[in-house]
């Protein structure tokens, strides 16, 4: 029979956890940043389950990583997109 594999969305929950002693000696606002990229990693599910990586950690940091690209592609998007008459008021 083949080995049984964790659902990823409990290993990221799993990962979370283990990472609980770091999570507590940062400052509040780092929490809540943590807790965001979590959360990031979260809307991959499919993709992740999908790759099924060896380390589940190896996805939730791409994961990660591409909301982080895709938050930084919107944002120079608005940097270099032409201004609105609208905008000058």
């Amino acid at each position: 029979m083949g080995r049984t594999v964790m659902p990823i969305s409990r290993a990221i929950e799993e990962e979370f956890q283990s990472w609980g002693k770091f999570r507590r000696a940062l400052r509040k606002e780092d929490q809540e940043a943590l807790e965001a990229m979590f959360c990031a990693a979260k809307f991959h599910v499919a993709a992740a389950a999908y790759a099924s990586r060896l380390s589940p950690l190896e996805a939730i940091l791409v994961s990660v990583l591409l909301e982080h690209q895709k938050a930084l592609t919107r944002l120079e998007q608005k940097l270099l997109a032409p201004a609105t008459p609208d905008e000058d008021k």
